[in-house]
């Protein structure tokens, strides 16, 4: 065989090597169309603009085994078209209590608080099974709905991050 078939598979074998070294860790190229997309559109979770954060949360055990518990909420309430409008007590299994069956929330909030911020709202008769010891404090907000910053609260202990619980007073 000839030099000059040894030279051209040297060269292929050579082109083949750098090629393949220098796509590694590098993903397909994107159409246009894709990174339109990404661009016009950046967050596809829609959860991740929700910003009614729970800020800290307060649960007292009442003498008839109700709880009553204070709720501190910060949102960037706008007025009437964007506000914190209602927190929930949710049960480990996704159930939310409801003092009144037929609210929306634990705690309905009826109207904006532009100008207080944060601010403490508080829902009383809440009856929670006894078998439970752990709860989620999550606000909701008109426009974005759940998934700003939520608090889990243990009915055991005196106290925790972000909550405080006090019993029989």
């Amino acid at each position: 065989m000839n030099d000059l078939y040894y030279v051209k598979h040297i060269i292929v074998v050579f082109f083949c090597i750098i090629s393949t070294v220098a796509c590694q860790g590098k993903s397909e190229p994107q159409s246009k169309d894709t990174m339109e997309i990404e661009t016009e559109n950046p967050n596809t979770d829609p959860l991740a603009n929700a910003n009614a954060d729970v800020l800290s949360v307060r649960a007292e055990r009442e003498n008839d085994s109700s709880w009553t518990f204070s709720v501190t909420v910060q949102h960037p309430d706008t007025g009437w078209e964007d506000y914190a409008d209602g927190w929930d007590i949710v049960l480990p299994d996704g159930e939310v209590i409801k003092p009144d069956p037929k609210s929306e929330f634990t705690r309905t909030l009826l109207h904006p608080h532009v100008d207080e911020q944060p601010f403490t709202r508080s829902q009383s008769g809440i009856y929670i099974p006894s078998d439970i010891t752990i709860v989620r404090v999550r606000a909701h907000d008109l426009v974005d709905g759940f998934g700003g910053e939520e608090i889990i609260v243990d009915l055991t202990l005196d106290s925790g991050l972000g909550f405080e619980v006090s019993k029989n007073r």
